[in-house]
């Protein structure tokens, strides 16, 4: 998946639509900031808003990973033929998903803060057997917090019981201190085919946890629960 290729696609329909990354982003509930992340590859919608652009702009998931746009006019034409087609196509699909089950044939869910201090954008996509986690775009929207940290961690795991399992981190350590801010506008979490199947996730199993070390080594530390949009 070539993020920039997408970014480069997202920006030609939001300047074929006439609009500035401020109006496009609030047309599908984002910050012009995470537009811009978009449109220069640095971070990729996830795949609900993906499937708001498509619903607006009458493409579909392929036309962003190949980053191609289709015709639009062309496609108004042919839309009766897509249309029985598309009937042929669910009805001989559902008896050959009877017998051969594809072990990359992945569905998605929609993850989410489940806490009022943070919002992120996140995706799970999942099958029988494994399942990948994309998430990107955190921001902090509770209480003012002006500190400067000197060290960061953001974790992400996944409590089974009473244990605690790292599935991934993001750190920050350095000579300069960072805001909060700063630092998650740079925390993106791709993880590819983690073990666990979705059928396992349980309510809030799924953990964002963040450690801030001021100067002073005080230690500020944030936890936020991953909500799935519904259960596998």
């Amino acid at each position: 998946m070539d993020q920039e290729k997408i970014g480069k696609f997202i920006k030609e329909i939001r300047l074929r639509e006439n609009l500035s990354q401020q109006k496009f982003a609030e047309k599908f509930g984002v910050t012009y900031q995470a537009v811009s992340k978009w449109e220069t590859g640095k971070n990729i919608p996830d795949i609900t808003i993906l499937r708001m652009m498509c619903k607006e702009y009458n493409l579909n998931l392929d036309d962003f990973f190949d980053a191609k746009e289709i015709d639009m006019k062309k496609r108004k034409h042919y839309i009766g033929l897509v249309f029985i087609l598309i009937i042929v196509f669910a009805v001989s699909a559902f008896f050959i998903f009877k017998f051969v089950k594809d072990d990359d044939d992945f569905t998605f869910k929609t993850l989410r803060a489940n806490c009022d201090n943070f919002n992120l954008y996140g995706s799970l996509a999942y099958n029988d057997n494994k399942s990948s986690i994309y998430i990107s775009n955190i921001t902090y929207c509770g209480d003012e917090d002006e500190k400067e940290y000197f060290s960061i961690k953001c974790l992400l795991y996944e409590v089974k019981g009473n244990a605690k399992y790292e599935i991934s981190q993001s750190n920050y350590e350095d000579e300069k201190s960072i805001s909060l801010a700063e630092f998650l506008k740079n925390v993106n979490f791709n993880v590819d085919h983690y073990e666990a199947a979705c059928a396992f996730y349980k309510e809030n199993s799924l953990f964002l946890e963040i450690e801030a070390m001021s100067e002073n080594e005080t230690i500020t530390t944030y936890k936020i629960p991953l909500q799935l949009d519904d259960n596998c």
